[in-house]
């Protein structure tokens, strides 16, 4: 018989729960309505570019806390011709971007039973972290919290993209292996506000926001395009020596 599941209480927008073994299951999904080429769409794009910026939300979550994606569930409310193979085709870019296999760990269904006039669509990632590795509440007391790229959400995401203005898989990867980083968490719809309480809330600690922060810390980040690394303030030059999109500092732990 199997018992409860035993939980790893924590802010961020995933499930986390134990295994026997010690290693720690991490779900984390992100969804869309309304962003397409549909006709009622409200946000004009193609399937391919919404199918990657969907999984790479989820993604980003069950990576931030250093676990292994293991699979991608796409929920996809439309039909699988020729909207839906678009939208896996970007599900699967990400996935591959991610380290997994993008023909064996990616599964899901489409609407194959009424016409639609509007997209809709989920992502449901499962990763994997091995006991002793998960990175969740370990920000420390006097670190700075430094935002890599920039809040952009709708119709700027795109153009922002291009000019390497907003965060991705590669930029979590590399922070992530920064000895000197403590943790890193995806900021979306939230904004950056929410998600550095977030950091704090799980490391015990207090936020202090900057007063002249050079980005709006309460606008949305739509899909993730912002992630925030907790550090030293005396390793903030390596940081941004280490990557190529914007990073200003937005607060500090105590």
């Amino acid at each position: 018989m199997i018992g409860s599941p035993v939980f790893t209480s924590t802010n961020r927008d995933l499930l986390i729960f134990q295994l026997a073994n010690g290693d720690a299951l991490v779900v984390g999904c992100d969804s869309s309505g309304g962003v397409g080429p549909k006709p009622l769409d409200k946000i004009k794009v193609d399937g391919y570019t919404l199918g990657k910026f969907i999984a790479r939300v989820a993604l980003m979550e069950v990576l931030s806390v250093a676990a292994a994606p293991m699979c991608i569930v796409n929920t996809l409310s439309v039909e699988p011709e020729p909207l839906g193979a678009e939208i896996l085709r970007g599900v699967r870019a990400e996935a591959k971007r991610a380290g997994l296999d993008p023909q064996l760990a990616v599964t899901g269904s489409t609407e194959k039973n009424f016409q639609v006039e509007q997209t809709g669509m989920g992502v449901t990632v499962i990763g994997l972290s091995r006991k002793g590795f998960l990175k969740i509440g370990a920000s420390q007391p006097g670190d700075i919290v430094a935002a890599v790229g920039v809040p952009c959400v709708g119709n700027e995401v795109i153009p922002a993209e291009n000019m390497h203005m907003i965060a991705d898989i590669e930029d979590l990867l590399k922070l992530q292996a920064l000895t000197f980083v403590h943790e890193v968490i995806p900021v979306g719809s939230k904004g950056i506000v929410h998600e550095i309480n977030v950091l704090a809330k799980d490391s015990k600690l207090t936020a202090t926001l900057a007063n002249e922060a050079a980005v709006d810390l309460k606008k949305s980040a739509g899909p993730a395009t912002v992630i925030l690394a907790s550090l030293p303030m005396s390793k903030l030059e390596e940081l941004k020596a280490a990557v190529t999109k914007p990073v200003n500092v937005v607060g500090q732990l105590f």
